[in-house]
């Protein structure tokens, strides 16, 4: 009787061995606040040895959490990433419906990560997060079909990413509630309210406040 093949070992590149390392690290810095995750932890996740992660992440656990969060900020600035086809509104549905499917997987990440206070948390890491939030006002502007706002309508975009990130940190600490549905909705109408009242001192934001009542007549 021919004893069954064993399954050929096959050893993980380098850029696969980093990605497997980033993924057990992501998966514990989603539930957990940055300084309860140690790098036994991450080793345990990953099924290697904690000397291993030190290979790969040389700065230990400060390396592998900026590292971490750079991957978490390339998946959040997609979020806004939405084809410019379409009324204006049902888009930014769409994307606000990808932030906070982020935000309900990543629950205790994202909130250490806005937080902050975290004993992680350097100037790189609040760059890091800014850039999230500054390439978001970026694709706003973008589906906007807007190249040069002005000082208000920035103020104005900004001040609703901010209102943004604290009705998700307070929707965390409201246990879910309300229905991630009925918050998306509110967040459209919140964006559609704060340009109405910008729009009363800034022509630029009242040209853009005529284009959106055309598209609800669509």
């Amino acid at each position: 009787m021919t004893p069954s093949a064993t399954p050929a070992y096959r050893r993980l590149s380098v850029e696969e061995r980093r990605s497997q390392l980033l993924e057990a690290a992501l998966s514990l810095f989603a539930h957990r606040a940055p300084e309860d995750v140690s790098l036994d932890d991450v080793a345990e996740a990953a099924g290697v040895s904690r000397p291993l992660v030190y290979r790969y992440f040389p700065g230990g656990k400060q390396q592998l959490y900026e590292a971490a969060l750079r991957s978490a900020a390339e998946e959040l600035q997609q979020c806004f990433a939405e084809p410019r086809e379409g009324p204006l509104l049902p888009r930014l549905s769409r994307a606000l419906d990808r932030y906070l499917s982020f935000v309900d997987e990543h629950d205790t990440g994202f909130s250490a990560l806005l937080q902050g206070g975290s004993v992680v948390e350097t100037s790189r890491t609040t760059a890091i997060v800014d850039g999230v939030r500054r390439s978001a006002a970026e694709h706003i502007y973008q589906h906007l079909g807007i190249a040069d706002p002005g000082p208000r309508l920035r103020m104005t975009v900004r001040m609703w990413i901010t209102a943004v990130e604290a009705a998700s940190l307070i929707w965390l600490d409201e246990d879910k509630q309300p229905p991630v549905e009925e918050l998306r909705d509110w967040l459209v109408e919140q964006f559609t309210a704060v340009l109405t009242v910008t729009a009363g001192r800034d022509p630029q934001t009242a040209a853009l406040v005529g284009t959106l009542a055309g598209d609800g007549r669509d």
